[in-house]
């Protein structure tokens, strides 16, 4: 969910127990804490309230997901638990959104299908970091990317601000144009990964 900004650019200070409580990395684990509470304000798909709960508590989310990278830069607080769970609270919560929008009937037919690309791109992308990772070879994220990452935002967050709102018609289409705009920027990231991958590969 990292949008125009690199948690990881910065001096990395040594991990150790004090830099474990540092404020970005309480921001950070504040994100993944959250992700219950997001699940059980979408669980019921007509509960207006819920959803507009769960549409506060989505922007609430973001805003800390900014905040917890600029505080670790800016202090040069950024630790090896910071790097570790900032991607996978991010994953956790689009992961738990994807999943509870499919459940509850809010992405349906053929819309599944952009929600599906995205989720599987998250693992995918995962694992291929993580074996670039033990090859010590890094990938920049590129503004498409980052292009991905905002249509993605807005497509989930105005898919759950649509059960709040039923009446606006238009913000579910515009939340499901978002997902299918971000699916697509997901195949042609997603393929830069894969591309840099293989070529480390035997």
């Amino acid at each position: 969910m990292t949008i125009g900004r690199n948690r990881f650019a910065g001096r990395q200070n040594p991990l150790s127990g004090g830099a474990m409580l540092t404020l970005p990395n309480l921001l950070t684990l504040s994100r993944i804490v959250a992700v219950p509470l997001l699940v059980g304000l979408l669980w019921w798909p007509h509960w207006a309230a819920g959803y507009a709960l769960a549409f506060a508590l989505y922007c609430l989310m973001g805003i800390t997901d900014y905040f917890d990278g600029y505080l670790a830069r800016a202090n040069g607080a950024v630790s090896r638990l910071g790097i570790f769970l900032d991607p996978i609270a991010d994953k956790i919560m689009v992961a738990a959104v994807i999943l509870m929008l499919v459940g509850t009937g809010d992405i349906t037919g053929l819309h599944v299908i952009a929600a599906l690309i995205i989720l599987l791109r998250e693992i995918a992308v995962s694992g291929l970091r993580e074996f670039l990772a033990q090859l010590q070879v890094s990938v920049p994220v590129s503004r498409l990317a980052k292009w991905k990452t905002t249509l993605q935002l807005v497509a989930l967050g105005g898919l759950i601000l649509a059960g709040a709102l039923p009446h606006w018609d238009w913000v579910k289409s515009v939340a499901l144009a978002s997902l299918w705009g971000a699916a697509a920027l997901t195949l042609v990231t997603g393929w830069d990964y894969l591309r840099v991958g293989l070529r480390h590969m035997d």
